[in-house]
């Protein structure tokens, strides 16, 4: 579940920009617990794109999930681990107002302790990359 900084209380205006932090294994591997997203609110959301939205039974929780496929009533949202669960398989379809924006970029800290220089290239040369839509996920749907 990700923590969002800059969002403001619902109805109020929000930032075209902002950040989360992933907290939680759902998103493994695309996403690890810890890494910070730069989510861009109300953007069009296109299936495979990673998204930023409100759970639908508890609205003060946010989660990051994977847009599969709009259907009548709003987006069907996967995980990309099949084995942690939280997604539409256990709610159903999202409503289109409770999606709030799509994540952007990936970058992951640098850890505590990651001091040698082939250690800080290696995380130079990874830690940001774009989270690029998956259109294999709605062909995952369609295979259940």
């Amino acid at each position: 579940m990700p923590e969002l900084s800059g969002e403001t209380e619902r109805g109020r205006t929000v930032a075209p920009f902002g950040l989360a932090e992933v907290t939680g294994p759902s998103m493994v591997p695309t996403l690890r617990h810890g890494d910070r997203l730069l989510v861009r609110y109300g953007a069009a959301v296109r299936p495979g794109d990673v998204v930023i939205l409100r759970h639908p039974f508890q609205q003060d929780l946010l989660v990051v999930k994977r847009a599969v496929e709009r259907r009548e009533g709003g987006w069907w949202v996967l995980g990309d681990n099949p084995y942690a669960g939280g997604d539409s398989t256990d709610y159903g379809v999202v409503p289109e107002d409770l999606v709030l924006g799509r994540a952007l970029l990936r970058f992951r800290p640098l850890r505590t302790g990651q001091r040698s220089p082939l250690t800080l290239l290696r995380w130079a040369l990874s830690a940001a990359r774009p989270l690029l839509p998956d259109r294999s996920a709605s062909r995952r749907l369609r295979a259940r």
